[in-house]
């Protein structure tokens, strides 16, 4: 099996010139990072944790250091992961006292019988695991204060369809051994209630994996995600019998005629076959398979360069 592994760096409206260069070269490293991890005989979800790690560490993107603000100002970050051998997951939402939420799943996924910690609880699992912990402030940047600041002097509450509030990361994989994974992470959408959570850490909606048919990762407006449980919609249809590419459009235009949510979501299948899509203005991606690296942000805009 030739091991794959495909990020995104969230659904997005119009990326402005000076951060174009900046967002494709942050999903270009992740998925660099998770495909060596493949490469070099490493499982799919150690691939995938990998790859979200990297875009949790690159104020690109909402996720990590990089995560909007709360209408009160805070960082609440969600994040899940999933191996599609045992279907094993792990998800935490509202913390802000980790770097690396995707991380902080996986633990759950590895240390607890269960497969879902929140707010303080979630907290107090990080510190009994020795997760080093963040001052709330170190995650707070300058550019989501300012961004909040305009959310609120501005537009206000969004509509769901609008494309401004779609940030979220992730990574799907495929190994040489025929497993499957995906993580999901994000900040949520700025100016939210304090609380509030979307379905980057809810199995289903934000990502899902099962060897017997693929893997899923989504990102877009959460709450028409949650609704339509697009990520397993999505692997539905290639259960179905569909092409990645055909499942991938079907479960998003669904969402987008029944909800008039915008998103998109990447995918592998069981044979290795992948697809990025969206239905928002854009969704940074990139890919790696067979030594080969394809990376894009808009539609009809990509590339294929040789990985070292």
């Amino acid at each position: 099996m030739n091991p794959v592994v495909v990020v995104h760096g969230g659904g997005a409206g119009c990326i402005s010139d000076g951060r174009r260069a900046r967002v494709r070269e942050g999903v270009t490293r992740a998925a660099t990072v998770g495909y060596g991890v493949l490469r070099d005989g490493g499982c799919a979800v150690d691939a995938v944790e990998a790859a979200v790690t990297v875009l949790e560490n690159d104020p690109e993107f909402n996720a990590g250091c990089g995560s909007v603000l709360t209408t009160d100002g805070a960082v609440e970050m969600d994040a899940s992961i999933m191996d599609g051998s045992d279907l094993s997951t792990g998800a935490v939402s509202a913390v802000s006292c980790v770097a690396n939420p995707v991380r902080l799943a996986r633990l759950v996924m590895d240390k607890t019988p269960h497969c879902f910690l929140t707010d303080q609880g979630a907290a107090k699992f990080a510190k009994d695991m020795g997760v080093p912990e963040v001052p709330a402030e170190q995650l707070v940047t300058e550019k989501s204060r300012k961004r909040l600041e305009k959310e609120k002097q501005g537009k206000g509450a969004r509509k769901p369809g609008c494309p401004g509030n779609l940030g979220t990361v992730g990574a799907v994989a495929l190994d040489c051994r025929g497993n499957v994974a995906y993580a999901t992470s994000t900040g949520g959408i700025v100016n939210k209630m304090a609380g509030r959570v979307g379905d980057s850490p809810c199995v289903g909606s934000g990502g899902y994996a099962d060897n017997a048919i693929g893997a899923v990762s989504t990102t877009g407006h959460g709450e028409s995600i949650l609704k339509v449980t697009l990520a397993r919609l999505a692997l539905f249809h290639v259960e179905q019998g569909k092409t990645v590419e055909e499942a991938a459009e079907l479960s998003l235009g669904y969402m987008k005629s029944k909800l008039k949510g915008l998103g998109g979501l990447i995918m592998v299948n069981k044979t290795g076959d992948w697809v990025a899509k969206w239905t928002s203005t854009s969704m940074p991606w990139a890919a790696a398979k067979d030594g080969k690296l394809h990376a894009g942000i808009d539609l009809d805009d990509s590339t294929v360069t040789d990985l070292a």
